[in-house]
């Protein structure tokens, strides 16, 4: 399965990156959706939520945590921020390698639509 974010993962199309190490991968959306709207995305090939297996819960642990880390990095941590998973076509997912849209900068209303 080659994704848009494999190839962004193997620099075969070029992406703004925030964040990169050996798990997983950040950059800024194309399309952002707030002042900050990053997806930072794991580098194993993960079609969603929905595939994960023991194996992974690793991986999800360190995305979390990096997550957390990116969003102080880019001064989300005082005023808060959301993280968003979208799980195949009627959730709204797009790319289906699992990513995690991370959104601030701006009061974010609910429901998202």
């Amino acid at each position: 399965m080659s994704t848009l974010f494999t190839k962004i993962i193997n620099k075969e199309i070029p992406a703004d990156i925030v964040y990169e190490d050996d798990i997983c991968l950040a950059f800024r959306d194309i399309n952002p959706q707030a002042p900050v709207h990053l997806l930072i995305i794991p580098k194993k090939e993960i079609v969603s939520i929905d595939t994960l297996t023991d194996d992974d819960k690793d991986i999800l642990g360190h995305i979390m945590v990096t997550t957390a880390k990116i969003a102080k990095q880019e001064g989300l941590d005082e005023n808060g921020y959301r993280v968003v998973t979208n799980i195949g076509v009627n959730g709204g997912q797009s790319v289906f390698h699992l990513h995690f849209h991370l959104l601030g900068g701006r009061k974010l209303t609910w429901p998202p639509g």
